[in-house]
């Protein structure tokens, strides 16, 4: 079964084809990143007028590279929800309008489901059930996955996503937008422990994060050293700052693992590309007795071939969309994915 699949929910615009939720026939990204540097983070509205831009090339670009025509596509699968309205509501209207003209299934498909399912396409012998760690800018969560459709959330952030804090401490740090790869990078310079850094406990709810005190923390110690004059460890601040994030997302994730009573633990989203969670996550695992899978960082960030891979089990699950679909900026992992009919 081929499957044209589109992700437009931040600032790349991604098509792919992806064939029986597993093989990737092609995967083609126009990323805004560029362009939303001058700002310094995401430009919802300049997002969206580049989706509208770039969406129909790029669908024509990842059917070549697929080596298919339009008349073997068996069903379209969209990101609907979450996301930047706007960008959202671009890849799945054009995704409407290619399933409407195709007559084929339109498979809704939740952004985050996407990025766990991204690790099918890596590893072929991975399989439901497993717990889920996915990190990105807009979400942070830990969800028991107990089957390709059957997700529970356990755990999540009460406020700011692991993503949005790299970004805001890149930020004031000097490093360009994304944060994410020029922190790691500048990490990577210091053995840290030069700065204490607060770790977030939720009163009641162990598997619970927050991550708004860390980001705060960073601000102030930066803008205190611009203020006095006295020197700042850049490096040993953002190694600092890395495993403060690592001491909130690790611990939890083993833990959740074995409330859950699982056995395998899948990495997902932007974050699980940063080199010292990975060696985290890695040890940790190893000394729990876990099998640990970690997405190639290629599938860390947004892109369609995901959005396929997870809409292949939607299909056989029933999921089918009509034209009346609406896209949504904030939606559960484990809600219902939109009531299943027939378009």
């Amino acid at each position: 079964m081929k499957i044209l699949a589109f992700e437009s929910s931040c600032d790349e615009t991604a098509v792919a084809v992806v064939e029986d939720g597993r093989k990737v026939l092609s995967d083609a990204i126009a990323s805004q990143a560029d362009m939303h540097a001058l700002y310094g983070g995401v430009v919802p509205e300049i997002a969206s007028r580049k989706h509208v831009e770039a969406i129909a090339a790029l669908t024509d670009r990842a059917l070549a590279d697929a080596g298919v025509v339009k008349e073997e596509i068996d069903a379209v699968a969209a990101t609907y929800a979450p996301g930047l309205i706007g960008a959202v509501l671009v890849g799945l209207n054009f995704a409407k309008s290619v399933a409407f003209s195709l007559r084929v299934p339109l498979i809704p498909v939740h952004h985050i489901r996407g990025h766990i399912a991204a690790n099918y396409l890596a590893f072929p012998e991975l399989e439901p059930p497993f717990l889920a760690l996915s990190m990105s800018g807009g979400n942070t969560l830990l969800v028991d996955v107990a089957g390709y459709t059957d997700f529970h959330l356990v755990g999540a952030t009460r406020d700011d996503a692991a993503g949005e804090c790299f970004d805001k401490a890149a930020r004031v740090l000097g490093l360009p937008y994304p944060g994410g790869k020029p922190m790691d990078e500048l990490a990577q310079l210091s053995a840290g422990g030069v700065y204490d850094l607060p770790r977030a406990k939720i009163e009641g709810h162990e598997l619970d994060m927050s991550f708004s005190g860390l980001k705060t923390a960073v601000v102030n110690l930066a803008h205190n050293a611009e203020q006095t004059g006295k020197p700042l460890d850049r490096a040993a601040l953002a190694r600092d700052f890395t495993q403060a994030v690592s001491d909130e997302l690790v611990p939890r994730t083993i833990r959740a693992a074995e409330l859950c009573g699982r056995r395998t633990v899948v990495a997902a989203g932007g974050v699980a590309a940063n080199s010292f969670l990975r060696a985290d996550l890695q040890s940790a695992c190893k000394k729990a007795g876990i099998m640990l899978y970690l997405p190639p960082l290629r599938l860390c960030g947004d892109n369609g071939a995901m959005i396929g891979a997870q809409g292949y089990y939607e299909y056989l699950a029933g999921a089918r969309a009509d034209w009346s679909l609406n896209a949504y900026a904030t939606r559960e992992i484990d809600e219902p994915v939109v009531a299943y009919c027939n378009p």
